[in-house]
């Protein structure tokens, strides 16, 4: 279902799209993205990524931030393989530059001056400003670490040395041939092992890996990886220990299968945990990156010492540089990704700061007070759910708004990234820089399904794909399970959400086909209709289906017949029942009872109103003083409008649940604050009734608990009450 948008403000000049066109867009807004103005040399990302150029250039003006925020011309910058800026100069070969520079004598014998420290002595400018005025290629040689404040080549060769035998190494860099062979085989296969690892009332995990010959149990296994998932990079190892220090049983897993590049679905995500959780992403990513570049160093030095003559096979990189795919659902949640990301690497530089805190921070509109701390949680601040934002990392700095090819880490939003992925025949398709992603990382994935889903799985279907152009790619430096087309059996896919629901378990099944396994950690609900504000009493229908697709059909059908004759009878008599609610989690059920109440015989004498995500803001007014003043007598209202909005609907004596809510706190809110909202309401003549059927477990476990679902999926009869 399409995504529905708050109309909160944005930052000036920034690009809006209206709601009901940004909620219902599938191939981006209308007219798409104008084309690249020229084209670029298909080799220009080679010397984007590891070229230093000899001669001096000339630095072009920083573009404004109200300038660039304009969303056509940032899809164009972002994909652009080169800055507009850059001179066009002939392409040398990369990796005789880089080892030049890693040369520590010049051609005639004399010592090399360094870079760095020349640099620094001549540059007395803000570092923000003078990094957002360096083309991306400018300092690639520095990004790949370069620099004299770290330490030589030969330093990062024993650090990395000690590091031969980490996750990084066995899974990405040096895995084991022949068994990644049979896991591949297996996969293809579906043939899995699983197997429940030690739980505790309040979660669960579980384990799967592919089936191979071997006979390692999967306890085993997983208390072997514990034992690497310490392994970080030595400047990583003090956060991490200080994460684990005063954490519980279920981040230590968490940690382990993130650290030893497991998937991970991760089923409980709080307010309480989120911090955490972003603190041990960044860790992550941040490791990964640097493994990946001190790894070419190395690789480097031993080309530099053989000489450029000898081919020495080494397979260290991708086909483009982007590793890592962050998706959220709004701005603020980038914001705080990426405050996560700089606290933990401390960069000394932070180019475009400035513009990047203006783009995504800043906001001049404050939520009430009353809303639900999970709402202002997520609408907090910049809820602008179409963004997107490249960051280059270097040793000690960090570049916001670096193009997509010349950045190692991705945020965006589905609907972001979809309206420049093309291939809706308005625009060429360009997706290459999504080649190489080796971790992609979903964040909020409940809110995400409040959004288009659609978006989210198209961009899963182009991850990893083989590349259309070279884009400047040394192929004998490329991976081997890159060239075989398998980098989607090495990719690390992480899902955090606060609630399993059946599209996250699609992707669970159909995308997460790591090598490494993959792990599901859930929690153990204790139910929605505990300790609710009010004592009501709550009936849970069960009602039969013939097959899956005809489920919404079946429902529909009891709806009409066994649930609203009897509505119709106790709103038409004298001083009938009002504040009927009718809630529906879908707008397509929505649309078809609507339509029914408006065009059905036995429903004339019914009045009713609606409030959907859809609804403009006057006639969501004249819903709810209607139905509050009894003119209506009943009120249809839809899951994402409240999701949303959280309005506070009045006048309610009953609800009807024409399907269980997504998410277990709405039931609560719902429930306990609308019906316990007036004191001089007689609980004693309302009610709660609630329609579910066996495709409902997921649900129906999160409202009445881990305890009390499968009884009521599996026992004798169709109508259970809790009082």
């Amino acid at each position: 279902m399409a995504p529905f948008r708050r109309g909160k403000k944005t930052p000036k000049n920034s690009s809006s799209v209206s709601r009901e066109a940004s909620a219902r867009v599938r191939n981006g807004p209308p007219g798409g993205f104008p084309s690249r103005s020229k084209p670029q040399p298909k080799n220009a990302f080679q010397a984007s990524r590891v070229r230093e150029l000899v001669d001096d250039r000339s630095e072009s003006t920083d573009t404004t931030a109200q300038e660039i925020d304009n969303t056509v011309t940032e899809s164009d910058e972002l994909l652009s393989h080169n800055d507009d800026s850059e001179p066009d100069t002939p392409l040398e070969n990369p990796y005789s530059v880089l080892l030049q520079t890693l040369n520590p004598t010049v051609i005639h014998g004399e010592p090399r001056t360094k870079r760095r420290k020349v640099e620094t002595a001549a540059t007395t400018a803000p570092i923000t400003e003078s990094l957002s005025q360096d083309p991306d290629t400018a300092n690639d040689a520095e990004d790949l670490g370069n620099s004299s404040e770290e330490g030589s080549v030969d330093d990062i060769d024993i650090a990395t040395a000690q590091e031969e035998h980490d996750s990084f190494a066995t899974h990405f860099a040096e895995p084991d041939e022949h068994e990644t062979s049979l896991r591949i085989h297996a996969i293809e296969k579906n043939q899995w092992i699983t197997e429940k690892l030690t739980t505790s009332p309040s979660w669960s995990a579980t384990l799967r890996r592919p089936a191979t010959s071997d006979e390692i149990s999967v306890d085993g296994e997983a208390s072997a990886l514990r034992a690497q998932c310490m392994k970080l990079k030595p400047k990583f190892e003090d956060n991490l220990e200080r994460i684990l220090s005063n954490s519980d049983d279920l981040t230590h897993h968490l940690a382990t299968s993130i650290f030893t590049y497991h998937d991970v679905l991760f089923s409980a995500r709080s307010l309480d945990n989120a911090s955490k959780i972003r603190t041990l992403t960044s860790l992550h990513i941040l490791n990964h990156l640097t493994q990946t570049r001190d790894r070419i160093l190395k690789n480097n030095a031993k080309i530099l010492k053989r000489g450029d003559d000898e081919d020495l096979g080494f397979r260290d990189q991708g086909f483009t540089r982007p590793k890592v795919l962050i998706l959220l659902p709004t701005r603020q949640s980038c914001v705080k990704m990426v405050d996560a990301m700089v606290n933990v690497g401390k960069p000394d530089q932070q180019g475009n700061r400035k513009r990047f805190e203006d783009s995504f921070a800043n906001v001049d509109e404050e939520l009430s007070p009353d809303k639900p701390e999970e709402f202002k949680d997520l609408f907090g601040g910049n809820d602008d759910d179409m963004f997107r934002l490249g960051l280059k990392f270097g040793r000690r700095t960090v570049k916001y708004f670096s193009q997509f090819y010349n950045s190692d880490v991705i945020f965006a939003s589905p609907l972001g990234l979809r309206t420049i992925l093309g291939g809706d025949g308005k625009k060429k398709a360009d997706y290459d820089f999504l080649s190489s992603i080796e971790i992609i990382i979903l964040d909020q994935s409940e809110a995400l399904l409040m959004q288009n889903w659609e978006h989210l799985e198209y961009i899963f279907e182009h991850l990893n794909l083989q590349p259309k152009e070279a884009h400047g790619c040394d192929f004998s430096r490329v991976r081997g399970w890159y060239l075989d087309g398998h980098a989607k059996y090495f990719r690390q896919t992480i899902l955090f959400s606060a609630f399993n629901f059946p599209a996250l378990n699609k992707l669970y099944t159909q995308f997460m086909l790591n090598v490494a396994g993959k792990t599901k950690l859930a929690s153990v609900h204790n139910g929605a209709i505990v300790d609710l504000a009010i004592p009501v009493k709550q009936t849970f229908s069960r009602f039969a289906f013939m097959d899956p697709t005809s489920e919404p059909d079946d429902r529909f059908n009891y709806f009409t017949t066994a649930i609203l004759p009897a509505l119709i009878k106790t709103s038409q008599t004298y001083g009938g029942q009002r504040g009927i609610l009718i809630f529906m989690p879908l707008y397509a059920d929505f649309v078809r009872v609507r339509n029914h109440l408006a065009a059905s015989s036995s429903t004339q004498h019914v009045s009713f109103g609606s409030i959907s995500e859809y609804t403009p803001v006057k006639d969501v007014a004249r819903a709810r003083s209607h139905f509050l003043t009894g003119r209506h007598s009943m009120l249809l209202y839809t899951e994402r409008a409240h999701h949303f909005r959280r309005y506070r609907l009045k006048g309610i004596s009953r609800i009807i649940f024409y399907g269980l809510p997504e998410n277990p706190l709405f039931y609560r809110e719902i429930v306990s604050g609308y019906l316990g909202s007036d004191p001089k309401t007689d609980h004693r003549h309302t009610s709660v009734r609630c329609l579910f059927s066996k495709l409902d477990l997921l649900k129906l476990e999160r409202i009445v608990g881990t305890q009390r679902y499968l009884s009521l999926l599996s026992d004798q009869g169709d109508t259970f009450d809790f009082i």
